[in-house]
């Protein structure tokens, strides 16, 4: 059997090799504190659980329409339109199973092949993976540590662009360093995409997951919301990960070829399951509330902790639920340079199991600071101060 040659190009989520690895430590009898995969041990709130349920009852367990129920689609772009500022109906929405397809669509729909696209670089790993794997050439940008967050490095950024540029994927609220957008940088990228005639991928997985202030969209801004395709998912804002539950918000003409790719893929999203979604966004808010303070609870019991550490410093973002650490001189105290020298120690002496800045994207040239991702979603309160306090021992013993 001969496997298609695009399957070469074709990445993955290294993330779950590091979860494969942190599963066999703990088969063979060994404590595991898990910082190394945004899932949440959070279970999902009882009325969204029981609103599919009693769809199911009813039978809404056939085919539904391809973009998803009417009805949901109808409640999103409401509640979408009134938390972006921006103005989209039930035309503008379509429902997918998870936020996934929505970045593989967006290539489908606009990239031809050898066109370019910027997209961040440490991000989420399925962007480069896609890009290339439809025959995209990607074009990465990075962050810089800044005063209290990290920025876009708009200056490299901006470098990056070629006539051949048609594309940028933008995930503000960002996985893995916590970074949110200023409005001077949203400025300055609104004007580089009009400048240069580009469409944008909104990945806005986090928008919800919030702990101060107020989340704001890019498609927001003067002319973008016609250049823009909102990447949403129920994922995180109602601990439904594992319900495969998202949605692609846009202009009506992208909207309707997403619709037509989900008749090829996979007919239609999930019938019962959009009625838990419904239920979700109409209902009872107290559990999901819950989990936003469950969230920052977590947060602030880490931050506090990496930030005592001897060569260690971390953050304090106000969105996501990830920390970013710079851990250079750590690893330098401990006489370690390779990441996955330093990881493995630390999980086999501490039960720690993180991922590192491997795990999202190539390293660019002239990178010289160290960096982990930890995400603190699916491990409680007292098992953050637990093992983190061993990481600490262990880094300045």
């Amino acid at each position: 059997m001969k496997i298609a040659d695009r399957i070469r190009r074709l990445g993955t989520e290294t993330a779950f090799a590091v979860s494969a690895e942190a599963a066999d430590f703990a088969a063979r009898g060994n404590k595991v504190y898990p910082f190394h995969i945004g899932d949440l041990n959070i279970i999902t709130p009882a009325n969204v659980m029981e609103a599919a349920v009693r769809a199911m009852h009813d039978g809404k367990t056939g085919y539904c329409p391809n973009a998803g129920i009417a009805r949901l689609r109808e409640i999103l772009a409401a509640d979408v339109s009134a938390s972006r500022n921006v103005k989209y109906s039930m035309e503008n929405v379509a429902i997918q199973t998870g936020g996934k397809p929505v970045i593989g669509k967006f290539f489908m729909a606009l990239m031809n092949p050898g066109d370019e696209v910027l997209y961040p670089n440490p991000g989420y790993p399925i962007y480069e993976s896609l890009i290339e794997f439809h025959g995209g050439k990607a074009a990465p940008y990075t962050y810089v540590e800044g005063s209290d967050n990290f920025d876009i490095d708009l200056e490299m950024l901006e470098k990056q662009i070629t006539p051949r540029t048609k594309l940028l994927v933008l995930n503000d609220l960002q996985n893995p360093t916590g970074a949110e957008c200023s409005k001077a940088e949203f400025e300055k990228l609104a004007e580089l995409v009009l400048k240069h005639n580009l469409y944008v991928l909104c990945d806005e997985a986090y928008f919800d997951i919030r702990y101060a202030g107020k989340s704001t969209s890019f498609a927001s801004l003067p002319r973008m919301a016609e250049r823009c395709l909102i990447l949403y998912t129920f994922s995180k804002k109602f601990a439904m990960t594992g319900w495969r539950l998202g949605a692609a918000i846009g202009p009506k003409s992208l909207i309707d070829v997403i619709t037509k790719l989900n008749v090829n893929d996979e007919s239609c999203p999930n019938h019962f399951i959009q009625y838990g979604a419904l239920e979700g966004l109409t209902g009872d808010q107290t559990e999901a509330r819950k989990i936003l303070d469950t969230l920052k609870k977590r947060r602030d019991a880490a931050v506090a902790i990496l930030n005592s550490i001897e060569g260690v410093h971390c953050f304090c973002p106000n969105a996501t639920f990830y920390l970013y650490p710079n851990v250079t001189s750590a690893m330098q105290k401990r006489g370690l340079t390779d990441y996955d020298d330093f990881r493995r120690s630390v999980l086999h002496e501490t039960g720690v199991s993180f991922c590192t800045r491997l795990h999202f994207g190539r390293p660019l040239d002239g990178e010289s600071n160290f960096y982990i991702r930890l995400a603190y979603s699916g491990i409680n309160t007292t098992e953050i101060k637990e093992g983190l306090g061993k990481f600490k021992a262990f880094i300045e013993r």
